[in-house]
């Protein structure tokens, strides 16, 4: 029995095939398919590819080789994250996923940004789909049309493009997974969700990207000085942390409802899920002067907060030896 995702950011893909604890079980053994072809796929083209999104992006792009996953965003001019790029490069083209819905404002904002550089930004949500695959599962590499991205937060798995003529051929026969069973071990991994578990303030040293997205060590690249200013000075305002819900509670919180500290609003909740071993699990912002043991209420639920980003967290903290 395959259950549709109906609403939300994930609708119109599979969120279980009838056992979704079973199905995160799986995934914890190394094996499953996950399909996300309802993420944006763009490309981007020309001997200048990689210089360029060196210079417009937070990651350390330049001689990137062919085959090497890499996160990079796309920060306003204030270090406001708009957009979150999962690319790899394959020698001659630059391919990346993103948010539902997100694509098409990233092809518009980057294509402004060509000027006079050899490089061709396009759209291929409609020709490409992605699919998350377990570290056992890989593809047919006869196929050329396909690439894979193994990055850092592809929850011990890897990313697979390819061909939507081919996707359900690929998919068929295979162990699959929901993206319940997916979202559960992403939230229990600590990796935030542009755009859900993220606002339009969100910086990276309060999710913590750095590192992972954001390279500290290149030059100057846009919102580069609200980076680097909170990271040598340290104290991001707010804190990526990992919340333990009760469990008695029926439902999960609402993405974006307030997180609460003694009738106070101290943040808001993100993505949210049950996981087949540490149960209601979800993700929350919240600022950070809040102490790491004070109790939550998140949209009604009660919730425990564990610390994913220090909240001390900068150039300014020593190692205590």
């Amino acid at each position: 029995m395959t259950v549709m995702g109906m609403e939300g950011p994930d609708a119109g893909v599979p969120w279980h095939y009838g056992d979704p604890m079973r199905e995160q079980r799986m995934l914890d053994q190394g094996r499953g398919l996950v399909d996300l072809s309802h993420r944006g796929v763009l490309t981007v083209t020309g001997p200048d590819r990689l210089s360029w999104l060196h210079s417009l992006t937070t990651q350390f792009l330049e001689g990137l080789p062919p085959g090497q996953g890499v996160t990079t965003l796309v920060l306003s001019p204030q270090g406001h994250i708009e957009h979150a790029l999962y690319g790899v490069d394959d020698g001659e083209t630059f391919w990346a996923h993103l948010e539902p819905g997100d694509v098409t404002a990233a092809v518009e904002w980057l294509d402004r940004m060509r000027f006079m550089m050899r490089v061709e930004v396009a759209d291929r949500s409609a020709d490409f789909a992605v699919v998350w695959a377990a570290s056992e599962v890989a593809p047919d590499p006869s196929s050329a049309a396909v690439r894979i991205r193994p990055g850092l937060d592809s929850l011990g798995g890897h990313e697979i493009f390819l061909p939507r003529s081919e996707l359900d051929s690929f998919l068929a026969g295979q162990e699959k997974a929901g993206t319940w069973a997916y979202e559960a071990r992403r939230i229990a991994a600590g990796v935030p969700r542009i755009g859900i578990d993220t606002d339009h303030r969100t910086i990276p040293n309060e999710v913590g990207l750095l590192g992972v997205a954001v390279h500290l060590d290149k030059g100057c690249y846009r919102g580069q000085e609200t980076v680097a200013r909170v990271h040598n000075l340290g104290r991001p305002p707010r804190r990526l942390v990992r919340l333990h819900l009760d469990g008695t509670a029926e439902a999960l919180p609402e993405a974006g409802s307030p997180l609460m500290a003694a009738d106070k609003v101290v943040g808001f909740v993100g993505s949210s899920a049950r996981h087949f071993e540490l149960g209601p699990i979800a993700l929350g912002l919240v600022k950070r002067n809040i102490p790491e043991q004070t109790a939550l209420i998140a949209d009604g639920i009660a919730a425990s907060q564990e610390t994913l980003v220090d909240p001390e967290i900068g150039l300014h903290v020593r190692a205590r030896l």
